[in-house]
């Protein structure tokens, strides 16, 4: 199993409604292809800000890697590098 843990902080400037859609659009990678769980959701502790936090496992490294390289991360990727700063954590079980 590979897991892929995300903390995204979101830009105090981002309207909540946006937030929300683009939650919903990362929660549909639960679907991917090699995806074993997928959780996204906002923190419930605001105190430095909104953050998300994106929690998934995948079958295997492979799995991951092939998502990571699909055109919906990829998109995916870059708004949220336009509304937030992250910090990953990946690694094997």
């Amino acid at each position: 199993m590979f897991r892929h843990v995300v903390l995204f902080r979101i830009h105090d400037h981002v309207s909540d409604a946006y937030l929300d859609a683009v939650i919903d659009t990362l929660e549909s990678f639960v679907h991917f292809p090699g995806v074993v769980s997928w959780t996204t959701s906002r923190s419930l502790d605001e105190r430095k800000g909104r953050i998300v936090v994106e929690d998934a496992t995948f079958e295997s490294r492979e799995a991951f890697e092939r998502f990571r390289a699909d055109p919906a991360h990829v998109i995916a990727a870059k708004t949220m590098s336009e509304i937030a700063d992250w910090w990953v954590g990946d690694y094997e079980t």
